[in-house]
């Protein structure tokens, strides 16, 4: 197996585990669980999970997909390429449609509010069909709310093709400095805009089309720095003793930086948002400048893939592996499920004490339950089935846990024999 896939599926879950927080800021402040210092500044920025999501897709399907269709532009390999990642992310996306849908109604009827909804329409609900809902100046978010990433995802999966034509150049071309130029460079268009003190979100003005863009392509970037610091071509050796060492330091200063930089911007005068009036079950606004947090975020994937010990050790593990697994669906259904929790917590009329706190736990633990049930009897049957659609094997390798010495190369992966085998994008997401 490659000596980076399994913590980087590990890493999925903590980003996805990260978004949970942010939108549960409301239930779990109420509960006290904030107490704890520096915690509430990190939820607070938890959308960067996101961002986390975006970049790990681009270095993922870098190497996944660049040996395929970085030579040239060929007809079949980018459809076959288009449909694996709709296999990937649609059948969840529509199964929450419609959830979503059912679910506004369900709420609507309990609370007794009324459904003026100014998403509630046909051409937005076109929109969410064809994942376009966040293209252009001002998205307009609705449905499934947290399918505008997906919306994100899309727009890069259709741009792929030309970026591997690009990267292939690079990868063969290229210095490895030059390449941490390249990097930097990717990365400064979003770190102007993180600047910007006009919307705390990062949405209005193109936002989340800076945010894809950026992140998906240093994700890629970093993904071929990764691979000139790998001996040989198979990449399932690991890094020579002093670039392991150096990464696995890194792997943990990274995301203490992180932190740190998070608590100064909670501390921060200049960082805060105007203040407005936020309900008990509501997350408050970010912070402004959140979105700098996110290049390091972005080089400690880099770290991660380059250590086998430490933290990378950590994410290995069967249970966060499994979280990884499962992140997508995670990701996906929290915040319907959250909703209807809210719902259900107000038509009772229990906003605090003991019982608020077991039903908070019941909350996080259905979460999780729901998202078990979403990738075991949704995403992984239809995904198979879509794959088997063009001929792939239906299950990736080494997400079905098996080596590829043992089972044969995996199609999905689109690689020369040369080449190690890898799961699809991480996605994904936020």
């Amino acid at each position: 197996m490659n000596v980076f896939i399994r913590q980087l599926t590990g890493i999925r879950f903590i980003a996805a585990a990260w978004v949970l927080l942010y939108h549960l800021q409301g239930p779990l402040n109420t509960i006290h669980v904030f107490v704890i210092p520096g915690l509430g500044d990190v939820a607070r920025v938890g959308r960067l999970g996101v961002d986390l999501f975006f970049a790990l897709s681009g270095f993922i399907l870098t190497h996944t997909y660049m040996h395929r269709l970085g030579p040239a532009l060929r007809a079949r390999g980018t459809l076959d390429f288009w449909w694996l990642r709709l296999a990937r992310i649609y059948p969840v996306h529509l199964a929450m449609i419609a959830i979503a849908g059912v679910a506004v109604f369900a709420q609507a009827k309990v609370t007794g509010e009324d459904l003026d909804r100014d998403w509630l329409n046909p051409i937005d609900f076109a929109k969410n069909i064809f994942l376009v809902q966040e293209w252009g100046p001002e998205p307009q978010r609705g449905w499934n709310f947290v399918a505008w990433s997906l919306s994100m995802e899309w727009l890069a999966y259709l741009l792929f093709p030309l970026l591997a034509l690009v990267l292939w150049y690079l990868h063969k071309r290229v210095s490895t400095p030059l390449l941490g130029v390249l990097w930097v460079l990717a990365l400064s268009p979003l770190v102007v805009y993180g600047l910007s003190t006009s919307d705390a979100y990062y949405t209005d003005h193109w936002g989340s089309t800076y945010r894809i863009l950026t992140e998906f392509t240093a994700g890629a970037i970093m993904y071929l720095i990764v691979r000139r610091m790998l001996p040989g071509d198979t990449m399932k050796e690991p890094a020579a003793p002093r670039v392991e060492r150096i990464a696995s330091i890194l792997s943990v200063a990274l995301p203490v930086f992180v932190i740190a930089g998070a608590i100064v911007l909670g501390a921060l005068p200049a960082a805060q948002p105007p203040q407005i009036e936020i309900s008990g079950d509501a997350e408050p606004i970010p912070p402004y400048y959140h979105l700098l947090l996110v290049p390091p975020l972005i080089a400690w994937i880099g770290a991660l893939a380059l250590s086998r010990r430490g933290l990378s050790r950590f994410l290995s593990t069967k249970t966060l592996v499994l979280g990884g697994f499962i992140s997508y669906s995670l990701y996906m259904t929290h915040l319907v499920w959250f909703g209807l929790w809210r719902a259900g917590m107000r038509a009772i009329g229990i906003d605090s004490g003991p019982v608020y706190a077991l039903a908070v736990v019941v909350l996080v633990a259905g979460t999780l339950l729901a998202a078990w049930l979403m990738w075991r009897f949704v995403e992984e049957p239809a995904r198979e089935w879509m794959r088997a659609v063009v001929g792939v094997r239906r299950k990736p390798t080494e997400e079905a846990g098996e080596a590829v010495a043992e089972t044969g190369p995996d199609p999905d992966s689109a690689a020369p024999v040369d080449v190690p085998r890898s799961p699809d994008d991480p996605f994904e997401k936020t």
